[in-house]
Order: C-alpha cells, then sequence, then structure tokens
C-alpha cells in the first residue's frame, strides 16, 4: 500500500467516526415548541411576552407561539400586538390572534367566563402548528392565571401543561388558601365585616380578611376563580413572577411543602424595562416626548409620581382631594390623572378632556413650577427617570416590580383584584413601602369608594419622599438584588433553568 493510499484510508476512516460521534444539524437538538396562552389583557400580554422572549434567548431548543385572545373593549391589545408586529423580536416567537367572536360580558360580569368558547380556536391553531413533518415538537402549554380551561386542549392532545402566574407567590398561596376556605364555605361577607384576621401559608403575619380580594366574596366571581385555583393542583409547574430575595417567606413555604402543589419556578422580575411603546396610541410619541423633557428639568430624586393603572381613575371629588394634598406637601409631582368610563359600559378609563374642570380653580397656575398634571403615562419610563423619587401607586404586581426594579419607593393606594393583599405585603411582610389607605377599594363590593382625604394622601407622600427613610434605603437594595437575581448563577436564572429541564424532561 502507497503512503498516498494509506494517508487516503486513514482520511476515510475519520470522516466515517466523525460522523458516529457529532449528530448532524438535524439531529444535534432537540427541537421544543411552547404554546402560551394569557388572559385576555395588555397587562397579562406584556407579561406573556417579556417571559417568552427570556425563554427562547435563554435555550435555544425552544421556540415559542403565543396565543392572543382580544377583549373587544381592550384596545391596548390592538396596539401592543401591532408594535410587537413591527418590532425586532426574535423569529423563535410567534403571535397568532384567535378569531373575534364578539363576546362581551355585560359590565360587572366576568369577563374572562367566555374563554370557554375559545377551545376550538385553540386546537385549530395548535394543528397548523404542528400538522407539518419539521414542526419542533409540542413541550406543552403555558397558561395564564385564569386560562385554566385550556388543560382540557392540553391533556386532549397529551402534552402537559404549565402556569405563568403574574402575580406574587403571596398571591398565589392567598388563592390556593383562598380556595381551600371556599370549598369549606368559610368565605363570607361576614367574614370582612367581622374584622377577622387569617393566616395563609405564604405570609408571616396573619392578614386582615377586608384586604383579601373583593372577587373571593362574589358569587359568580368566587366559582369561576377558585374553579381554576383547583386546576394549578394537576399542572407539572407553576412558573411566578418574582424572586426568592423579594418574597423568601413566601416561596420557601412552596419549596418546603407547606403548599401540597406542583413545583413552582420563581423566575422574576419579568418586567419590560424598555418602554411603554406598545401604548402609545394616537400623538402617544409626543405626549412621552413632553414627559420626558419636563423630568428631565427637575432635580434627582425630587419628583413623586402618581399613576394608578389601565384601570385606575377617579371622580371630580376625589381628584380634588389629591388636588388639595400636592399643593399642600410642596413636592415636586407628575400625576397621571383618568376619567372613569360610563357605568353601563365595558370601557377603559380615558383622559379628562378639560382638567380645569377638574381640578380646584387656579391649581394649575398655582403648581405650573413645580408639578405635571398628564393623562395616559408611559409608566416605565417615568420610574427609570432619576429624576423620580416615589410613586404613588394602585400596587399591580407589574407596577409593582417595576418600581422595584428602578428602586423606586411605593405609597400604596390599591383599587381592585389582590391589590389590597399586595399592599399588606409591601408594607407589613416587607417593609417596602408606606401606606395611604390600604384598605381603599373601587371594585365589586365598593362601587362607591371611601373617600381618601388630603390630609391621608399628604401625610403618605411626605413619608414615602423623605430622603432618609429606611424604607427608600431598602427598596435600593433590593433593586440590586432583583437585578442580580436574573443575572447568570442568580436565584431567578437557576430556577428558569430549573423549568426548563423539567419541561424538555416532560416531552
Amino acid at each position: 500500500m502507497t503512503s498516498l493510499q494509506l494517508l487516503s484510508l486513514i482520511q476515510t476512516h475519520i470522516e466515517s467516526s466523525t460522523q458516529l460521534l457529532i449528530p448532524t444539524p438535524q439531529n444535534k437538538m432537540k427541537k421544543a415548541e411552547l404554546v402560551f396562552i394569557p388572559t385576555p389583557g395588555a397587562g397579562h400580554l406584556v407579561s406573556t411576552v417579556e417571559m417568552a422572549k427570556i425563554l427562547v434567548d435563554r435555550d435555544e431548543r425552544i421556540s415559542i407561539t403565543v396565543l392572543i385572545i382580544k377583549l373587544p373593549f381592550d384596545n391596548k391589545v390592538a396596539a401592543y400586538t401591532e408594535s410587537l408586529v413591527a418590532s425586532n423580536l426574535p423569529s423563535r416567537i410567534k403571535f397568532i390572534i384567535l378569531p373575534d367572536d364578539n363576546q362581551s360580558p355585560p359590565p360587572g360580569k366576568v369577563p374572562y367566563s367566555s374563554l370557554e368558547s375559545k377551545k376550538t380556536h385553540v386546537k385549530e391553531a395548535v394543528a397548523k402548528l404542528t400538522g407539518s413533518p419539521d414542526s419542533p415538537t409540542l413541550a406543552g402549554f403555558v397558561l395564564d392565571m385564569f386560562c385554566m380551561c385550556m388543560v382540557d386542549v392540553a391533556d386532549e392532545l397529551r402534552v402537559p401543561s404549565y402556569v405563568f402566574f403574574t402575580s406574587s407567590a403571596a398571591s398565589l398561596g392567598s388563592f390556593l388558601n383562598g380556595q381551600a376556605l371556599y370549598d369549606q364555605n368559610k368565605l363570607t361577607t361576614e367574614l370582612i365585616d367581622s374584622g377577622a384576621e387569617l393566616q395563609v401559608p405564604t405570609l408571616l403575619n396573619s392578614i386582615p380578611a377586608r384586604l383579601l380580594p373583593s372577587s373571593y366574596f362574589d358569587k359568580e366571581w368566587a366559582e369561576f376563580l377558585f374553579g381554576q385555583a383547583r386546576r394549578y393542583r394537576v399542572v407539572k409547574g407553576i412558573m411566578v413572577n418574582t424572586f426568592e430575595e423579594l418574597e423568601p417567606y413566601a416561596v420557601k413555604s412552596f419549596y418546603d411543602g407547606k403548599i401540597k402543589i406542583p413545583p413552582v419556578y420563581a423566575v422574576g422580575p419579568v418586567v419590560n424595562i424598555t418602554g411603554d411603546n406598545y401604548a402609545l396610541g394616537p400623538g402617544g410619541i409626543e405626549k412621552k416626548a413632553e414627559v420626558m423633557a419636563w423630568l428631565d428639568d427637575q432635580p434627582e430624586s425630587s419628583v413623586v409620581f402618581l399613576c394608578f393603572g389601565s384601570r385606575g381613575c377617579f371622580d371630580v371629588d376625589q381628584a380634588r382631594e389629591i388636588a388639595h394634598a400636592l399643593e399642600q406637601c410642596g413636592h415636586r409631582f407628575l400625576w397621571s390623572l383618568r376619567q372613569a368610563p360610563t357605568e353601563d359600559k365595558n370601557e377603559m378609563p380615558s383622559d379628562y378632556a378639560d382638567l380645569k374642570g377638574v381640578l380646584p380653580e387656579g391649581f394649575l397656575d398655582r403648581t405650573a413650577e413645580i408639578g405635571k398634571v398628564i393623562g395616559w403615562a408611559p409608566q416605565v419610563a417615568v420610574l427609570s427617570h432619576p429624576a423620580v423619587g416615589g410613586f404613588v401607586s394602585h400596587c399591580g404586581w407589574n407596577s409593582t416590580l417595576e418600581s422595584i426594579r428602578f428602586g423606586v419607593p411605593i405609597a400604596t393606594w390599591p383599587m381592585y383584584a389582590e391589590q389590597q393583599a399586595n399592599a399588606f405585603q409591601l408594607v407589613i411582610e416587607l417593609g417596602l413601602a408606606v401606606e395611604i389607605k390600604m384598605d381603599y377599594r373601587k371594585d365589586i363590593l365598593n362601587k362607591i369608594p371611601t373617600m381618601v382625604t388630603a390630609e391621608e394622601i399628604e401625610r403618605g407622600i411626605k413619608c414615602l419622599m423623605n430622603p432618609e427613610s429606611e424604607i427608600r434605603k431598602r427598596v435600593k437594595e433590593m433593586s440590586e438584588k432583583a437585578g442580580r437575581a436574573v443575572m447568570d448563577g442568580g436565584s431567578s436564572f437557576s430556577s428558569l433553568g430549573r423549568f426548563i429541564d423539567d419541561a424538555l424532561d416532560n416531552m
């Protein structure tokens, strides 16, 4: 055998061995498709998209399809969806808008009760996703907190279901504890009036019953909500938008098995920290630019920001109490003031056409040097601005995480849903907020809320804006911990890794 023939034989052997030892690109990775189904509403959709971006960035095997269900009266979803199409999202994230059946529940009724009718649309959409030979393997459904009826679809397709819980770990424990009490007929309106306090496994302190969500005590809502909670106990796992350093007692209660539930993964803070462009709407770019230019002219940490979420709004009398408080306390302020929708319509709050007709006479002129009253607010951009030193908030969990992420302390003024319990947790459990009125509510149990006086508001704002307060220092420290939690080696980074491993192992 010549040396040339020997070299050729060795080369052939190496190539043959390489083909045996190194998988071809098609077989190198096990491709997995996760189908996310967020609860209708822009807030839930934003969190879902942020979670999807984190997952595909973390693991190149994963593709995600988000099935979007729209409520007829929520135009923010349409605006956000349009912005997503125009943005530079990873190619492994896709969106499918499910057909609109034009089913809008009457005002005051459960807005998610029509989700059952979407099961057929979900099955059809998933069938198209998995219909071609080169489609990734369907790894499971990731369901938002109120979409548990879709477990039936996942079961029919013989794939696992997971939950993405967009509120706190403490709220998850309260939700499951509420279901247990409901099943024992122990949740009645008399419980609120009695002044009773309840032990919740995810809270170190007992919580006054009056701070539980009003929906727990409404027959129609309770039946819907606790039907969802029962199904949490049969999924494969639950991702929670929190981090261990923020809620150590609550997260530990799940890890220790105090609550019998599938594995819980603390994966937060999952927040959109890059901006609010999805909600700009007509003229929004100019409005945002005007707000940011005004903040640029203010000293560092000098401005108190008042904003109450996408559904937060006040009548004229309450708006004037806020105005008196702002004028009396003398702090610089940026105030997002919205008008309530007509009572007999399912609509979102809107901007006031004439602020002078709402606010005390001469207020805008007297406070022109220190304050600015606006309608819609670019909340993320505002909270991230160095001029902002405090946040008067409704305590929605997305807003809470944004505020903590940017190191801005909160004064609590909850409105509805689990916000009263969030306020309790922030003030009493965690020491990260001051109270304005923790038990204020504007929902199905109290359609005419108690007036919050100018004196109460002024007292809360002065405490909030104290530059030497311990709360301010703790929030700054928690902001740093939030950043570390999602970095390589952080608690949430590791927890998300466990979720990915478990989800792909279940394929």
